[in-house]
């Protein structure tokens, strides 16, 4: 039982991990109906700047909301400069375009920190949180820090008039624009907040997976799953299906004989496949209907 509570309270932890990066690619696909393939990566490279930032003797937490506040314009200039341009290309432009920027995040962070691990401490410490083994410091704080961030993200979106203005840019563009909201810029937006979100994730799950340029492959593959589980149109079905992803990986690769370590990726991939055929719309998602 003790070792049952144990998996369920770490894949809670890894959760909030996925359920940030799912709320991130949710995000992007609401504002451009599209994956943003290079969202793992973004979430690196944010995470080393926030290493630069430590190694240069910035305390933890303001290296932390630094790195939040830099993200957050990178996002903007990104899709100010790279994306504006194509919002009408065909869908296999913006396909290439994601891969082209993961490619060249990744080679760029190899190059200015090379493609050695790096170690990267743990502003909760790595000891059982008050003595219990059932869940460790930094576990436990991942936690408190990922539901903090939903809360705020959810007060933002539901009582400022930018986060409104977002919303209704996202579920219906053209009636938004009629009600004078600029679009354009809410869609910027929408990518600096991803990106913001993103390095959350990546600077959370550092000190767990250590810090190189791959690190964050997995972890977008979980955050995928996740999204697609809760739906695509949903950032609550979102953070639900991270939190769900993470349990449900933890316990099955504790519990299920030949799973282990080495197979748990392939749980995500399953999960993935899983609800395309059965509820391809997710469990929150809502279904797109087109009149032709």
């Amino acid at each position: 039982m003790e070792l049952l509570l144990h998996q369920v309270l770490a894949g809670l932890a890894t959760g909030g991990i996925y359920a940030c990066m799912a709320l991130a690619v949710v995000m992007i696909y609401q504002a451009i109906d599209h994956l943003n393939f290079a969202q793992g990566e973004m979430a690196m490279f944010s995470t080393f700047i926030a290493w630069q930032l430590l190694q240069w003797g910035v305390p933890y937490w303001a290296a932390f909301v630094l790195t939040i506040a830099i993200s957050f314009l990178a996002g903007v200039v990104i899709e100010r400069t790279v994306f504006k341009p194509i919002h009408k290309a065909p869908v296999l432009t913006h396909v290439v375009m994601f891969i082209a920027l993961f490619a060249i995040i990744n080679s760029a962070a190899g190059f200015i920190w090379d493609f050695t691990i790096k170690s990267v401490p743990s502003p909760f410490g790595t000891q059982p949180l008050f003595g219990q083994r059932l869940i460790s410091a930094h576990d436990a704080g991942m936690i408190a820090v990922t539901l903090v961030l939903l809360v705020l993200l959810y007060l933002f979106f539901r009582h400022t008039r930018v986060g409104l203005a977002m919303r209704a840019a996202a579920a219906n563009p053209d009636s938004a624009r009629l009600a004078g909201i600029r679009v354009g810029w809410m869609v910027a937006l929408g990518w600096g907040m991803a990106a913001a979100v993103g390095s959350v994730a990546g600077m959370l799950i550092a000190p767990v997976v250590f810090l190189e340029p791959n690190m964050m492959l997995s972890i977008l593959l979980y955050g995928f799953a996740a999204a697609v589980v809760g739906g695509l149109t949903s950032p609550g079905g979102a953070v639900f299906g991270g939190f769900a992803v993470g349990v449900v990986e933890n316990l099955a690769g504790t519990f299920i004989p030949y799973v282990g370590r080495e197979l748990k990726l392939s749980i995500a991939l399953f999960i993935i496949v899983a609800v395309l055929i059965v509820k391809p719309s997710g469990l929150f998602g809502r279904r797109v209907v087109t009149r032709v």
